[in-house]
């Protein structure tokens, strides 16, 4: 949902390119459909898939470890929850800076925000990440990493999602289900969270809406 959202804003300004990585992760599939339903919502015929399923071989997430469970949620955890994927960002920033320079494109959005507890979501990595940028890309470049969600949480998504006519209807959220959402994972539940606070039924099926 964050990605779609902060794809409705780079659409305001910019033609569009969407990148898609497959990690590992259990909803690898969901999440690809996902991809395409809303590269097609937005006509964007500049599409990249990555396979970077060195991720799961790495390990350490319960996202691309079977033998780790996805935990109950708890949106009130302060700790990084075992669904942190180590430093997944970065791989798909690197990615997706890779590809601007090859396009000669300057902007490269993420749908990052804070409510995650992820520490490669925070906009001190997304600061720390431009400064890498700047350095180790051809002079003149400009490239720059864009995440315009970064301070809000998922009540904010949602509502801005809503104002620039964003397809969340299409989005996937869940951690753990590539049919019914299961509603009882960080994930659904923080998205289930932000329909509510937003005031906006949120119209993918869930296993446990409650």
């Amino acid at each position: 949902m964050d990605s779609c959202v902060a794809a409705a804003v780079a659409a305001q300004d910019h033609d569009l390119g969407f990148l898609h990585v497959n990690y590992g992760q259990r909803t690898e599939r969901r999440e690809l459909r996902a991809f395409e339903e809303i590269a097609d919502f937005y006509g964007v015929s500049r599409r990249l898939v990555v396979d970077a399923r060195c991720l799961s071989a790495v390990g350490g997430s319960s996202l691309t470890d079977a033998s780790m469970p996805v935990p109950e949620a708890d949106v009130d955890r302060w700790e990084v929850p075992t669904t942190y994927v180590p430093f997944r960002n970065a791989h798909l920033l690197c990615i997706g800076v890779s590809w601007a320079e090859a396009l000669g494109a300057r902007k490269v959005y993420v749908g990052v925000e804070v409510e995650s507890g992820y520490p490669d979501c925070s906009a001190g990595f997304i600061e720390a990440f431009n400064r890498a940028v700047t350095a180790g890309t051809r002079p003149g470049s400009g490239i720059e990493v864009v995440a315009p969600l970064v301070a809000m949480k998922k009540a904010g998504v949602v509502r801005l999602g809503m104002a620039l006519g964003a397809p969340l209807h299409l989005t996937w959220s869940c951690y753990r289900s590539e049919g019914l959402a299961c509603g009882r994972c960080d994930s659904c539940a923080l998205r289930l969270r932000g329909f509510r606070l937003a005031g906006v039924k949120d119209l993918i099926a869930y296993a446990r809406p409650d």
